[in-house]
């Protein structure tokens, strides 16, 4: 499983992805966090499913496909799903909703993005994150010429190899999110890196 830039639209790799998630929300008690490593790779494709829902239309999605072959019921038959959004107001509903969930002991699932609002400083403390998916590596998009410019500064000043800062990046911030669920001592959880990571 991986989800490389080159191998996102692979079928088998969504439906692997889709059957984890499966096994989990049956096996794990209370919340499940699970992290996408982008807005497009998780928001995108809920619109496709929305459209292509609407419209009796297949699409190669990862939720449209999570639905055509059932998993989303399947998840659903086991805990609630919530869906984090770029919009605030959107996420902040789910958000509550998730933690209700959670407190009445049905149990829900919260999907979510790395680097978004909920991997910087939500907690999911004890029943609110008992499990953390990572789906993929969530590497920086190196396009922008505002990253650019800090690999070349990085690399001038400090003889950093750009490879090594967006490694170092990506790691920190998938670090960010599996660590917002164990918040003390007494709380525990499981923490899954669902990806075949070949550079590291």
């Amino acid at each position: 499983m991986t989800t490389k830039f080159d191998s996102r639209e692979d079928l088998a790799v969504t439906r692997n992805y889709g059957h984890l998630l499966v096994e989990m929300s049956s096996i794990v008690p209370d919340g499940i966090v699970a992290f996408f490593p982008s807005y497009h790779y998780l928001v995108s494709p809920l619109l496709s499913l929305r459209f292509c829902y609407l419209r009796g239309i297949s699409s190669e999605s990862t939720f449209a496909t999570w639905y055509e072959q059932n998993l989303i019921q399947k998840i659903q038959q086991h805990k609630l799903l919530f869906v984090e959004t770029p919009d605030n107001e959107e996420t902040s509903l789910a958000l509550a909703n998730y933690q209700k969930a959670c407190e009445n002991g049905r149990g829900a699932i919260l999907l979510s993005v790395a680097r978004g609002k909920v991997s910087e400083g939500i907690d999911f403390d004890h029943h609110l994150g008992r499990c953390v998916i990572m789906f993929g590596v969530p590497y920086v998009y190196t396009q922008s010429r505002i990253f650019k410019a800090r690999l070349d500064y990085l690399r001038e000043q400090y003889n950093i190899r750009p490879n090594e800062f967006i490694t170092f990046d990506a790691m920190r911030h998938a670090a960010q999110c599996l660590g917002r669920a164990i918040r003390g001592k007494s709380d525990y959880g499981i923490m899954i890196l669902a990806d075949k990571v070949s550079n590291l």
